[in-house]
């Protein structure tokens, strides 16, 4: 069965779809909500299971996300739209783009990554031992179940090659913090197999688009302007 995702939106004119984190929901993006609907239909989506948004029945995965996405998209009668993707969200904008690429007009990846490779270890090993201890009690609780899937995600996921990207045909900008989560080696990977991407790497941790976000915003809007 079909679930309806939670969306806030505002402004008019061209879609401008937000795709928040792991663990979080659109309102991450507050200071881009504000910033972007002066001159785009913005739009922040809380995905399955997070904030809003009913877990359902279905996979707990990004591909599943990205037909969660698609089936949004097609309900609010959108034919193309931007997508700016944080963190996993990111993760689910490339899912996106790789599978609906005539759905794409632009797209911001800020903080994705394509295997757990390319996370810190110092952030990646306790994610590792915090799914695992979830996992042990998720039989007896239903809230270390739901902990065990969201974990789960950035355990197992999202297992895209580098030369897959290749494919990807609209203008993308990547974008991380200079103390990103993220190792900027991989950040460079991404942008190095997006035909023409662009890449720029701001001050700040992983969450810029929120502690740094006139910069980041910025950032995003002049790539917009340069490349639509």
């Amino acid at each position: 069965m079909d679930i309806s995702l939670y969306y806030q939106e505002q402004g008019e004119g061209e879609p401008f779809f937000l795709l928040h984190g792991n663990g979080e929901d659109g309102t991450y993006f507050v200071n881009q909500l504000s910033f972007f609907s002066d001159k785009y239909r913005v739009i922040a989506v809380d995905t399955r299971g997070h904030g809003k948004s009913p877990w359902g029945t279905a996979p707990f995965t990004m591909e599943q996300f990205a037909v969660d996405l698609h089936k949004l998209m097609d309900k609010l009668e959108i034919q193309k739209a931007m997508i700016l993707g944080f963190s996993d969200g990111a993760n689910i904008a490339m899912k996106f783009a790789l599978k609906y690429p005539e759905r794409v007009n632009a797209l911001i990846l800020n903080g994705g990554n394509l295997d757990t490779k390319g996370v810190k270890r110092s952030i990646q090993i306790p994610i590792e031992i915090g799914y695992r201890f979830a996992k042990l009690f998720a039989g007896k609780s239903e809230k270390a179940k739901t902990h065990m899937e969201i974990l789960g995600l950035m355990v197992h996921e999202p297992n895209i090659k580098p030369e897959e990207l290749r494919a990807i045909q609209a203008p993308t900008l990547v974008i991380a913090g200079t103390k990103d989560m993220i190792k900027q080696s991989h950040t460079e990977i991404i942008a190095q197999n997006i035909p023409n991407a662009k890449l720029s790497v701001i001050p700040g941790d992983h969450f810029i688009a929120s502690k740094n976000a006139e910069r980041f915003n910025k950032e995003v809007q002049d790539f917009l302007w340069t490349s639509l």
